[in-house]
């Protein structure tokens, strides 16, 4: 029995609004059937009620227990069995009917013309149990679509309907929908966010596997942010809102998935238009078959064998399993196509920041001189900048707390924007900042001799004085992402053949970068054009082009490839519409892991078609030779859905490897054996 892809047109034709509360959505006019109107996959009784499936069963295996007992024939046996037949029956009859009302012809005739003939030649328990396996079979599938569908339906359920919001007359509960951009909300331990938001008070630790996939718990602090859907699972927090409803990064994600589950393969649409033409044909066949053999057992298990329920599931089952699979590690794809489109892909094009790199500056060299410590240096560093918002600054706290420094409260803090602050550490008057500007207050050594990097290739330099001697100096730069070098490795094994670092940065600086990775083409010194002239070059050799950046300034080149990547998109809109698949995260290694999954996919939907093929041709060829019944093709045509559900299901748990990743993974020491001895070298991640 043709089935839907998804599910029944008739399970959407209600409004989503999970527990009264709408977001903002109404999704009844969406159909996700991958059917048109001359194959169409909509079948009213897909919701059969199992009480009604199994009063007609329980009719049907009374006419055998009868029949056993007073002699096959008797009046009835026969009775129940027709009162069984007519129970199971009327489902498929009514749809039947019910297209050719609309003009389409299904394969939904096939079965009805086939339980139609068994009941017209008195075969009624023949016809029962044809039509119990039928409706049987249609109610696996049907379920078993919505299973899938129900695992990306309860990403709406994570987001609460009630909100805890405070005012100043105290805290109050109102409805999520009622929330307005700039409220303040409470979020105790333990509950689901409400809405996105910047945390403006408290600390706690987030579980935010549901919008970035990662399954470790995320710290947050004043300042970051939140997004609605995810956990806290420590800590009281005070949340301003900055989206809601379906502006809020859970609600894009929900729409995107659903977006993807609406569109089709090049393949499905050429399915789609050739199955228009499988209902008639299979007419004419079961005519020719009467014509010449006048047995209509034959032509009824030739429809029964007909319906192409395995071959029709092969491609859905395994697109939804897959998207299932994707979005569980936050991969957001599209449209299913580009599924398809990754498994070709043998090219990879990254942007270097924020991409390769972490976008953030780290400390990576301590130099301490004048007989200061490494900690010491560190100390009156970070102690000096603690009050200022520079990325120097952070970064220099950053590794304070992760090397255990404690850092003394300064006074008489200063900062000279762009050139460096000064405050009094300990009683010591300490400067950090750019070398003219430490000789411009005082500084006269010649601290600049020992510096042995070169800021053309991305290190940012910074000095440090105290009473007005120099101490040392710090360097520090833009970080490559811990995985980044062995997940280029793995896509060189999964077949990419070239791959290229495409930056706006410095060359020295892209260069270093790419060869730290292992990038095949490294160009520097590029603007948003040169990017797409790139691209565009790369595809004049024949390749498949996969384009990675941030999504902010990439947009043009991620439209340029075959598919465009967007990095780190939670939270990020325009991160999310720039691109053709979304990653949630900054893992790179979700690259080689899209691949692998879009190539098992393509195989996965080959064994598909290849058990649907099977199992309508061997359908007929048993039925030509009498070798099979309408009950045993019925029988057949359940297990070949089914064996095509379960191989699709094969896909879902691919993946589980990657689960425990975490962003915050241990710093990695970076180039330790070229650090002078008693230098500190860190690489944060």
């Amino acid at each position: 029995m043709q089935v839907t892809s998804l599910s029944s047109r008739h399970e959407h034709s209600h409004d989503h609004s999970h527990g009264g509360d709408n977001h903002g959505h109404d999704h009844g006019d969406r159909d996700h059937s991958h059917g048109d109107a001359g194959c169409d996959h909509d079948h009213s009784h897909s919701n059969t009620p199992l009480p009604w499936l199994i009063t007609g069963l329980l009719f049907v295996i009374n006419s055998f227990v009868v029949g056993l007992i007073l002699g096959k024939g008797h009046y009835v046996d026969d009775f129940s069995a027709m009162i069984g037949a007519i129970i199971l029956g009327f489902p498929i009859i009514r749809t039947a009917i019910a297209d050719l009302r609309r003009g389409a012809l299904t394969t939904n005739e096939l079965v009805a013309i086939a339980v139609l003939a068994s009941f017209a030649s008195g075969h009624y328990q023949e016809a029962g149990v044809v039509a119990f396996f039928m409706l049987l079979g249609e109610i696996i599938e049907t379920r078993t679509a919505a299973g899938a569908r129900a695992s990306i339906e309860s990403l709406i359920k994570l987001t609460p309907t009630k909100a805890r919001r405070i005012m100043p007359a105290g805290e109050e509960e109102i409805a999520v929908k009622d929330l307005s951009i700039g409220d303040v909300i409470r979020i105790r331990p333990g509950d689901n966010v409400s809405a996105d938001g910047v945390i403006v008070n408290g600390q706690g630790s987030i579980n935010q596997a549901n919008i970035t996939g990662e399954s470790l718990p995320v710290d947050k602090k004043p300042g970051d942010d939140v997004f609605a859907g995810t956990q806290n699972l420590t800590g009281l927090l005070e949340v301003r809102v900055t989206k809601v409803s379906s502006d809020s990064t859970l609600g894009r994600v929900r729409e995107l998935i659903l977006a993807a589950e609406k569109t089709k393969l090049p393949l499905m649409k050429i399915v789609d238009q050739y199955m228009s033409f499988y209902t008639p044909l299979v007419l004419v066949i079961g005519a020719l078959v009467w014509a010449f053999t006048q047995d209509l057992q034959i032509v009824i298990t030739i429809f029964i064998a007909a319906c192409p329920c395995a071959f029709i599931l092969a491609t859905p089952t395994a697109m939804v399993a897959a998207l299932s699979a994707a979005s569980r590690l936050g991969i957001l794809i599209k449209n299913v196509s580009d599924i398809e489109a990754a498994a070709k892909i043998n090219a990879f094009v990254f942007d270097k920041t924020g991409t390769i790199t972490t976008g953030k500056l780290a400390v990576s060299r301590l130099s301490p001189l004048n007989g200061a410590e490494p900690a010491e240096l560190l100390r009156s560093a970070a102690a000096a900048e603690k009050y200022s918002n520079h990325p120097t600054a952070k970064a220099l706290a950053q590794l304070a707390q992760e090397a255990g420094v404690p850092l003394p409260e300064p006074q008489d803090f200063f900062e000279t924007p762009g050139l460096g602050v000064q405050a009094l550490v300990e009683g010591a008057r300490v400067l950090v900042g750019r070398a003219q500007w430490l000789r411009d207050n005082g500084v006269t050594d010649d601290f600049t001799a020992s510096v042995d990097v070169n800021e053309t290739e991305g290190y940012s330099l910074v000095f440090v004085a105290r009473d007005g001697k120099c101490i040392g100096w710090v360097g520090m730069q833009d970080q490559v992402r811990s995985e980044a070098r062995a997940a280029l490795a793995d896509l060189k094994q999964e077949g990419v053949r070239r791959i290229s670092l495409v930056s706006g940065d410095r060359t020295p600086v892209a260069q270093r970068v790419g060869r730290e990775v292992g990038c095949d083409d490294i160009v520097g010194d590029c603007l948003p054009q040169n990017k797409v002239e790139f691209v565009h070059q790369i595809h004049a050799k024949g390749y498949k082009v996969a384009v990675v950046g941030d999504g902010v300034n990439d947009a043009p080149a991620l439209a340029a490839g075959d598919i465009g990547i967007a990095m780190g998109a939670a939270g990020s809109e325009v991160a999310i519409h720039s691109a053709t698949i979304a990653l949630m995260n900054n893992d790179l290694r979700r690259l080689p892991f899209l691949v692998r999954l879009s190539r098992m996919t393509r195989t996965v939907i080959n064994q598909n078609f290849f058990f649907g093929v099977l199992f309508v041709l061997g359908g007929f060829v048993l039925a030509a030779l009498k070798i099979t019944s309408p009950i045993a093709a019925a029988i057949l045509h359940v297990v070949g859905a089914m064996l095509v559900i379960f191989n699709s299901a094969r896909l879902v748990r691919q993946g589980e490897e990657l689960d425990p990743f975490h962003s915050h993974a241990p710093a990695v020491p970076a180039k330790a054996e070229n650090a002078p001895a008693g230098e500190l070298a860190h690489t944060p991640v």
